[in-house]
């Protein structure tokens, strides 16, 4: 059974997907902030070399992401249109795809990390980030897979499984990391090691609870469909470019970060992780939008996106200014959980204070990204994500590092470059949906 979210209250729908949603991607951050707490009791150079190796992670799995996106919007759709076999032939070749795609992420990325790596021209955690990069991509498949099992749930209107798994995980990380660092002293190679076991354990729940619903059907009723694939990749571009330069917008941001130190890296990897935890309602409000729009695209119900959207932008505003004021009261508090070293507390306290007031920018962008991906109008998502994450950052901080200003002119830019990227969404966004009011 899947949830008519054609029908009812949108109020409680948004609820409904939401909040697990909410929760669920809460404690996959928590999963990656205890990653973050272990390696600080290695080194500051572990925690360093954890901070490089998540930008550059992301932009692997950015693709996939992306792509799984478009497995959620074109699967709605067809369950919109009340067409059952379509969902199911679109299910069946988008995990043959997922595969395919893994491999392929696998291969690149063990081929070009150690050119990122080297191009920050800092040999002091090159190692280590190494140790841990290369151990992570070897198990591609499992992160890929759990990502489009995942997005098949997402379609039917079921975000609750997926919140299930991961409290679990986040708790199995918390006593894998502790066997495999403190226990085994296996150093960050344990990180990664209790970060592939919990995914493997991940992607076989969610395979387990796709398997229950009416969109699997077994591989007896498989045929391939080239079609269906295009339209996964022409879907997907846009959003897989969209998260992937946000990945690549981290490699850049930690680029122009690392002449500041070793300590300013690690501060800012922090921040990233706590930062990460007061947007996972956005992200959430942005899963949920997506679902709903898509189904109602599929039925033509185009009040009822516009309805969506709004209500999702005022929830996800009230939720940035809430993050904002605790930034502003406790940021050396919450960064001193994950760092003893005080001069990381303060480089991360530092970021937090200024980067909140980009949250309203955040808000804007993932709502109106996924209801542009909803109604099958995803082209302008590719271009805005190059001018947020690459030609802006570029071309700002290389002004700003020849000009000799200090690392608050990077957080600054940033909040600048984030806002007038949401801003131009919106007003892209509500453009297209007008067409079709």
């Amino acid at each position: 059974m899947h949830t008519d979210l054609t029908q009812g209250s949108i109020n409680t729908h948004l609820a409904k997907l939401a909040i697990p949603a909410i929760i669920g991607y809460f404690f996959h951050t928590m999963f990656n902030v205890t990653d973050t707490y272990f390696a600080g009791l290695i080194s500051t150079q572990a925690l360093a070399a954890l901070s490089l190796s998540a930008s550059v992670f992301f932009m692997i799995l950015a693709i996939a992401i992306g792509m799984s996106e478009a497995v959620t919007s074109l699967v709605g759709n067809a369950l919109g249109e009340k067409n059952t076999q379509k969902a199911q032939h679109i299910a069946l070749n988008s995990i043959v795809f997922a595969f395919i795609l893994s491999l392929c992420l696998s291969i690149f990325g063990v081929l070009s990390v150690p050119y990122l790596v080297d191009a920050l021209g800092d040999a002091s955690y090159k190692v280590q980030t190494l140790q841990y990069i290369n151990f992570i991509l070897y198990a591609s498949f499992f992160f890929i897979a759990s990502f489009f099992f995942n997005a098949l749930l997402n379609a039917t209107g079921d975000t609750v499984s997926f919140r299930n798994i991961l409290i679990f995980t986040a708790f199995l990380n918390i006593l894998l990391d502790y066997l495999f660092v403190k226990h085994f002293n296996m150093q960050v190679k344990g990180i990664a090691l209790a970060t592939i076991i919990s995914e493997f354990i991940t992607m076989i729940y969610l395979f387990y609870k796709l398997d229950k619903t009416k969109l699997y059907v077994g591989f007896s009723e498989f045929k391939f469909d080239k079609t269906v694939i295009k339209e996964l990749m022409r879907q997907g571009f846009p959003p897989s470019m969209n998260m992937f330069m946000m990945a690549f917008g981290m490699y850049i941001i930690t680029y122009f970060v690392a002449p500041f130190g070793k300590e300013a890296v690690a501060g800012f990897g922090i921040g990233m992780r706590i930062e990460q935890i007061f947007l996972m309602p956005i992200v959430g409000l942005g899963v949920a939008t997506l679902a709903i729009v898509s189904q109602n695209n599929g039925a033509q119900m185009y009040e009822r996106i516009d309805f969506s959207t709004k209500l999702a932008l005022k929830y996800g505003f009230i939720i940035s200014t809430l993050a904002i004021v605790i930034f502003l009261l406790f940021a050396p508090k919450l960064s001193s959980l994950l760092s003893s070293d005080i001069l990381v507390i303060n480089q991360s306290a530092f970021y937090l204070r200024i980067s909140g007031f980009s949250y309203f920018g955040f808000v804007m962008i993932f709502i109106y990204i996924s209801m542009l991906q909803g109604i099958n109008k995803p082209g302008i998502i590719f271009p805005i994500s190059v001018y947020r994450q690459v030609l802006a950052p570029i071309v700002l901080f290389s002004l700003f590092a020849s000009l000799g200003f200090g690392i608050i002119s990077i957080w600054l830019g940033l909040v600048a470059i984030v806002t007038s990227g949401g801003i131009f969404l919106w007003w892209y966004s509500r453009k297209k949906l007008g067409e079709l009011l």
